[in-house]
């Protein structure tokens, strides 16, 4: 008690003045595409992806001058312009492997060398079979693999609230497909079928020396992963939402690339230039969707934006499939391509926030099934037409898959928002 008295007495206790809190200024700057990430990259991988989605689904606006040169009936076509969809489905894994043991830039690089070596060959030899045909699709399939390769390499330089933007504008690369539809049919009809083939190996090599020269790899030190990484990311419940949203999105938009030419062709009469013309007309709707789906998605959230996708895309396709004249088709595939567009950007938005650590292997994963999608629309729609005369019921098929992926939506939402979606910094 004394020490205490004395310790009171000799050290007594001063308050010091109030001091109002000092107000320090936010000087961070707010993630933008200027002083983040490396655009050169960002460039680079959208030309990559720009020309892999060209060559990938060439076959498309070429189908129908290959089904009248080789006498194929519309089920041999759809399973000819599905081929590189489920080639580019599997070797997106494969590909995803590769950029996390020697890099993206030079997985993206041995790609591009299979590919280009493929057109060489179906140039200079030519493709007189049907079994030649399905075997130039598988080699397309590494184009199509280049959704594993670019989109990673891309949204690994950049913050998690920016990955809807920047993946959006990284994967509107798949603008290749209105080039296609435009230019494949006038080139045919003027040097040949085969002869496309050819003339792609200008920009091939022109896209070749660009992304070698300005993409880099992104800062991110990336553990090799192996086949069973996959197995065993494929185990988790939201990998199987994921990669079946992504199989209705991805999987109707380039399925529809595969095959709306032939469609224009044989519903409406039209030549082949001017159903390539229409059908890039809706490509590019899609296309262009994509980073605005991102963009909206950041906004107002992944699932609120999938959501609204999925509606406009079923019921678009019910009404495409049962159109009386040309105007009617047009409009009907022009929104529901719009929406898939959307939906694109909507589900990878969505996927960093969710695997962000394991977003190579996911890209992969969920590319495999756009990929598998892809081809499931294009067989079925061959399959349509040549059993029933039409692609009403191919096209009604795919809507109600919509709304399936709608209600799984709905059944996964509450859940995702209240767990690792509580923890994102981006809108879930």
């Amino acid at each position: 008690m004394t020490q205490l008295k004395s310790l009171t007495l000799e050290s007594p206790i001063t308050t010091a003045p109030a001091v109002e809190p000092a107000i320090i200024p936010d000087t961070v700057p707010k993630p933008t595409l200027r002083n983040s990430g490396h655009w050169p990259t960002l460039l680079g991988a959208f030309l990559y992806f720009d020309f892999s989605f060209m060559v990938w689904t060439v076959l498309g606006p070429l189908s129908a001058h290959i089904k009248d040169a080789l006498a194929l009936n519309d089920s041999q076509t759809g399973l000819m312009v599905a081929v590189p969809s489920l080639a580019g489905a599997a070797l997106r894994i494969t590909l995803g492997l590769l950029v996390d043991r020697i890099g993206a830039k030079s997985t993206g690089l041995l790609a591009q060398s299979v590919v280009m070596a493929g057109l060489a060959w179906a140039w200079l030899t030519g493709l007189h079979s049907f079994d030649a045909m399905l075997l130039m699709g598988f080699i397309l399939g590494f184009a199509g693999a280049s959704f594993a390769v670019a989109l990673p390499q891309a949204g690994r330089w950049y913050p998690p609230q920016m990955q809807g933007k920047v993946l959006g504008l990284a994967g509107a690369g798949n603008i290749g497909v209105v080039i296609d539809s435009l230019l494949a049919p006038r080139l045919a009809n003027s040097y040949g079928w085969n002869s496309v083939f050819g003339l792609m190996l200008v920009p091939a090599v022109l896209v070749f020396m660009t992304y070698a020269m300005i993409s880099k790899e992104a800062p991110v030190k990336a553990k090799p992963k192996r086949l069973r990484d996959y197995w065993e990311l494929f185990a988790e419940r939201d990998t199987h939402w994921f990669c079946f949203f992504y199989t209705i999105t991805f999987g109707g938009f380039a399925g529809l690339a595969a095959s709306l030419v032939l469609y224009f062709k044989s519903t409406h009469g039209l030549t082949k230039v001017e159903a390539g013309d229409w059908a890039a007309l809706c490509m590019f709707a899609g296309v262009m969707a994509r980073p605005l789906g991102g963009a909206l998605a950041d906004y107002f959230g992944g699932t609120r934006t999938l959501t609204c996708c999925y509606i406009v895309a079923g019921v678009a396709l019910v009404f495409a499939g049962h159109a009386a004249n040309l105007a009617q088709s047009l409009i009907f595939f022009l929104t529901a391509l719009t929406a898939l567009g959307a939906g694109n950007g909507s589900v990878f938005q969505l996927l960093p926030q969710r695997f962000g650590k394991e977003l190579g292997l996911m890209t992969g994963l969920v590319g495999a099934g756009g990929g598998f999608g892809a081809f499931l629309l294009a067989v079925t729609l061959g399959w349509s037409k040549g059993v029933t005369g039409s692609y009403s019921a191919g096209l009604t098929g795919f809507a109600c898959l919509c709304l399936v992926a709608l209600a799984g939506l709905t059944v996964v939402k509450k859940r995702w928002r209240t767990t690792w979606g509580a923890l994102a910094t981006a809108r879930i």
